[in-house]
């Protein structure tokens, strides 16, 4: 009954920390206003700037922050123990998580859907934003590089979700045509592009003909992993230079429908099967798999390692460089912003149920109850790589689906392409807001004199290429000492450098949103707190993934990141705290009758 008790608690304590803490930053930190004009509207351009409903907004912007970090995150960091995860993600996700999203999308929204890194220029000064522009252009280049990891692992591993995912693809571009045919009537083309997806994983489920793997020619000179991971780095780039409301946008609303049904199936099995904890309570030092192999500490790793189900720097760029564009009102601003983290609060909640308790039913094999904990769990790394970190989650969640009388095939099938679908929207996002973030660093202060060069970096199609080629580069970096037909597989070697990288980003973009508030005599302290203790933690991992990456054969690239990563935090950091020492003078000698506040429309520099 505990776990039961859990996923109860944890939903009343979303929907009570959205109705108050919430709607507090929504009036009076943010100060929602409902009559102003949205760049939705007065930059409309039909490609990036769409004025959109908030259903449709919040389903492109939810399955494009969850992704898998949510998932693997989770995974991962149970291995700690069942409740310092479950507390983090709970605790991180209201105070810290919605608050950074939230923030990111009001501020963008009062600066003409400029990206919160383009924005620090304005609100800190010209450096800072070529610093935060380089830490978003190196998470990113991070973020597409795992995700592509993350895809071709449950490809491989599932190969029951590959037609599904990809059949996802014209049931989004057909979707898309109809909501721009029938913007009024949403209803009857999400039946059918529903029922068509979940038709897709019943025959790839039932029928082996369906179910594509690799073929053994491809694989001896190539990887599975290094093979999908390739053709969905090109299959992003077409992505990411369409239109978003082509597929990027009606193909997230989808897979957001598929979030609510996967989340309802869950929760009914895990009230059917209410299965017991198998995992350990605590567990601050888990064994390594091997003679040689570093265990992470359990602080400040884990707050690093469960990263998008806490908090994820990885969303403001969602929330400041997409969803700021469609927004049609600010009105829906709280909805998207605020209630988009919650739910992946606890989607996050229902992994660690599923990782720690759902995994034990042993319905997908003959280990049951502690022994299914610990082939996944016993040790550190597990000596399988990405994949064994996934696959606790896929196989706990499809034994509480098949309680329900759901045939187990389809259940794995089911959490297969679940997975797969929300990395790739993802991956989707992250080639465009790295596409972004690219043409932002090429045109500079003075777009005007561009030669040849920058021009081509500053077309979306420049920009796009280098993302995927530079990603592509990250994802397959042990070719060279592992081969090209072992390569790919350092995903799990990736995620900590992830989640070190995101988090920092996150802590970065809290700094930013501090200032923003400091400079209008609005509660600052909303941001300040979780800034601080963000930053505190991500400079501690980073510093400890650097002294092991130094020592480390072939993590060279790797070491050369952290380093970098650590002198643009102290940079940001010090940078900050004199633009703040400056505005509380400024502020303090004001007389008390000034009008102090900055206008929250500021001109482009």
């Amino acid at each position: 009954m505990l776990t039961v008790l859990i996923a109860t608690f944890s939903f009343i304590f979303y929907i009570i920390a959205y109705r108050t803490y919430g709607r507090f930053l929504a009036r009076k930190v943010f100060g929602i206003d409902p009559a102003r004009i949205t760049p939705s509207h007065e930059l409309e351009d039909g490609v990036d700037f769409v004025p959109s409903r908030k259903e449709l907004v919040f389903g492109h912007h939810f399955t494009s922050i969850a992704g898998t970090g949510p998932i693997v995150g989770p995974a991962v960091a149970v291995v700690w123990g069942w409740l310092p995860a479950l507390i983090w993600v709970l605790a991180g996700s209201v105070v810290m998580g919605a608050v950074h999203d939230f923030g990111s999308l009001v501020i963008s929204m009062r600066h003409q859907g400029r990206t919160i890194g383009d924005l620090a220029a304005d609100i800190v000064n010209p450096r800072v934003r070529l610093i935060f522009l380089i830490v978003v252009l190196m998470g990113l280049w991070i973020v597409l590089a795992v995700f592509g990891l993350v895809i071709a692992a449950v490809f491989t591993a599932f190969p029951s979700s590959v037609l599904p995912v990809i059949l996802q693809v014209p049931i989004a571009l057909g979707l898309g045509i109809y909501m721009k045919r029938q913007p009024r009537s949403l209803i009857p083309g999400t039946i059918v592009a529903v029922v068509l997806m979940y038709a897709s994983i019943v025959v790839s489920a039932q029928f082996q003909w369906a179910q594509i793997t690799v073929s053994p020619v491809i694989t001896a000179y190539i990887s599975a992993p290094a093979f999908w991971t390739l053709i969905l780095l090109a299959y992003v780039y077409v992505a990411s230079v369409l239109p978003v409301q082509t597929l990027l946008q009606p193909r997230d609303y989808i897979n957001s429908q598929q979030l609510l049904i996967a989340m309802g199936l869950l929760l009914l099995g895990l009230f059917v099967s209410h299965p017991p904890i198998v995992a350990d309570v605590l567990n601050m030092k888990p064994q390594p798999a091997g003679p040689g192999e570093l265990v992470p500490p359990f602080i400040p790793f884990l707050f690093v390692t469960v990263a998008c189900g806490a908090i994820s720097g990885f969303h403001c760029l969602v929330s400041s460089g997409c969803s700021s564009r469609q927004l049609q009102s600010e009105r829906d601003a709280q909805y998207v912003g605020y209630g988009a983290m919650l739910t992946e609060g606890f989607l996050a909640t229902l992994v660690i149920l599923a990782c720690t308790a759902g995994i034990g039913l042993g319905t997908t094999g003959d280990l049951v109850g502690r022994q299914a904990w610990l082939h996944h769990y016993a040790t550190w790394g597990g000596g399988q790589g990405l994949p064994d970190k996934l696959a606790p989650f896929i196989k706990g969640a499809a034994n509480m689906i098949a309680s329900l009388g759901i045939p187990m095939s389809l259940a794995v099938a089911l959490m297969g392409v679940f997975v797969a679908s929300f990395a790739a929207t993802t991956l989707d996002s992250a080639t465009r807001l790295q596409r972004y973030v690219i043409a932002e660093l090429a045109r500079g202060h003075k777009p005007d004199r561009a030669g040849p060069i920058r021009r081509t970096i500053m077309n979306r199609h420049g920009a796009t290429f280098i993302a995927v080629i530079t990603a592509g580069f990250l994802a397959l970096s042990d070719a060279p000492t592992q081969g090209l037909a072992h390569a790919g597989k350092g995903g799990l070697t990736l995620w900590p450098v992830f989640g070190a990288t995101n988090q920092l980003l996150g802590g970065l973009a809290l700094l930013i949103i501090t200032v923003w508030l400091v400079r209008r005599k609005r509660p600052a302290w909303v941001s300040g707190l979780p800034m601080i203790f963000m930053l505190i933690m991500t400079g501690w991992a980073i510093t400890d993934l650097a002294r092991v990456f130094a020592g480390s054969p072939g993590k060279l690239h790797l070491f050369i990141i952290s380093i970098a990563m650590l002198i643009m935090e102290s940079w940001m950091i010090i940078e900050a705290v004199l633009v703040l020492l400056k505005t509380r003078k400024h502020l303090n000698q004001q007389p008390p009758d000034a009008d102090s506040s900055t206008p929250d429309m500021e001109p482009r520099s």
